[in-house]
């Protein structure tokens, strides 16, 4: 699959300021807009950033900690927008002023390091990834998951758990979709940004898991998509809701955000996992960004909301290029109405 990550943006020092660059529209002001949070993201924000600085010319710094950090941020102010995978609920986002709208979405991947084994190759369900996760299945040659790939010679090898060691819309999103699915997954351990792991080892942001991921003979792990491309990682299929094994690609991450209401849903918040669909990927998420309804700095707010709206309108082929799946237009829409009405300074609209 093609996978463009060009040298700008590329090397990935997801724990600090990252100081590539975007921009915003000429004569809004601001020359630095500051952002952190979700590593989810951070690949299609990489691309649209070094595309948008060679058209404006402004500065983003954005700080790829992850969600938990991109939510502490922006309720501290020490940034102009945060960014996460885990939704904030409507009572959350009221009581700080904020407002929350989706950026784009994208897969989470369950990938593997196992000698002998292909990208694609082996098939997993809910209950074998719970059970792998809860430290239950310790061998790649458990009975359970012999019986869903009968036709694979599975090694009797140790399993290795890896996961996310900070606070991580990622994790979100795949315990949404083990909570979901495992009554003992949610009776143990639950869903959120930040999981009591019952084993494995953890690894900082997606590119953290990735790193574990390709030195371990025998691990398991999850990250976004797009760092499974990258990084050249054995994906694994998953049977879905339907109870069909699917690949993670753009149309199955299509096929399983076709239907959300995010009209009718408060604060955009769309839950996409475990979605009913044929060909619907069951990790599937969105991400979102997060900024003030009340702008002490409006040239500020305009910048960010001048670039977001850049990407919206004229970033979907990269987004696409990524394995991401753009917000739809009728969705964009509903999100700048928003902008107009409930973004604003002293009274008065920032974005017109």
């Amino acid at each position: 699959m093609k996978f463009m990550m060009k040298s700008v943006g590329v090397v990935i020092f997801m724990a600090v300021t990252l100081g590539f660059l975007a921009g915003c529209g000429s004569g809004d002001g601001a020359k630095v807009i500051n952002g952190a949070g979700a590593t989810f993201p951070y690949p299609i924000y990489s691309q649209w950033a070094h595309k948008y600085q060679n058209m404006q010319g402004v500065r983003l710094n954005y700080q790829s900690i992850g969600s938990g950090g991109g939510i502490a941020q922006i309720k501290a102010k020490t940034v102009d927008f945060g960014a996460s995978d885990a939704p904030l609920g409507a009572d959350e986002l009221d009581n700080h002023g904020l407002l929350q709208f989706p950026m784009v979405i994208g897969g989470v991947v369950p990938v593997i390091n196992v000698e002998g084994i292909a990208p694609g190759e082996i098939t997993l369900n809910a209950e074998l990834l719970a059970n792998i996760f809860l430290g239950k299945i310790t061998k790649w040659n458990d009975d359970g998951i012999k019986q869903l790939n009968p036709d694979i010679d599975l090694p009797d090898k140790d399993v290795t758990v890896v996961h996310r060691a900070d606070g991580s819309g990622t994790t979100w999103i795949f315990t949404n979709y083990l909570d979901k699915n495992s009554a003992e997954w949610h009776e143990k351990v639950g869903m959120g940004k930040a999981a009591s792991w019952p084993v494995g080892v953890g690894g900082k942001g997606n590119e953290g898991v990735a790193n574990y991921v390709k030195r371990v003979d025998g691990s398991i792990g999850y990250v976004e998509y797009a760092y499974a491309l990258q990084n050249k990682m054995s994906h694994v299929l998953l049977k879905n809701r339907a109870g069909k094994a699917v690949a993670p690609t753009i149309e199955s991450f299509q096929a399983a955000a076709e239907n959300a209401d995010w009209a009718n849903t408060p604060g955009y918040s769309v839950v996409l996992t475990d979605q009913p669909g044929e060909g619907s990927w069951p990790i599937t998420g969105a991400s979102f960004i997060l900024i003030y309804k009340e702008q002490s700095k409006p040239d500020v707010a305009k910048a960010v909301l001048t670039f977001f709206d850049w990407c919206y309108r004229h970033g979907a082929d990269m987004a696409k290029e990524l394995h991401y799946v753009p917000i739809p237009m009728n969705v964009i829409n509903i999100v700048e109405e928003s902008w107009r009405t409930e973004i604003k300074s002293d009274g008065k609209g920032v974005w017109q």
